[in-house]
């Protein structure tokens, strides 16, 4: 998949890229942006599948920090 369909599944779910995507994500499970981040590279391909059940998994983790 070439970097513009990656970047056309973003804006098909609504967001205007996978920065912005992260973001949110990063920001709906309380979670650093910086591990948001290599959770998705690590799970390539998986952002709207893998990932989501990666970062529910990791919900919590870095509370009082």
């Amino acid at each position: 998949m070439s970097s513009t369909d990656n970047q056309n599944i973003y804006q098909q779910n609504g967001y205007d890229s996978r920065d912005d995507y992260l973001q949110c994500l990063a920001d709906d499970y309380g979670l650093p942006l910086n591990f948001v981040y290599s959770l998705a590279d690590m799970l390539e391909g998986e952002e709207f599948d893998g990932l989501i059940s990666a970062l529910e998994d990791a919900e919590g983790m870095f509370e009082g920090e």
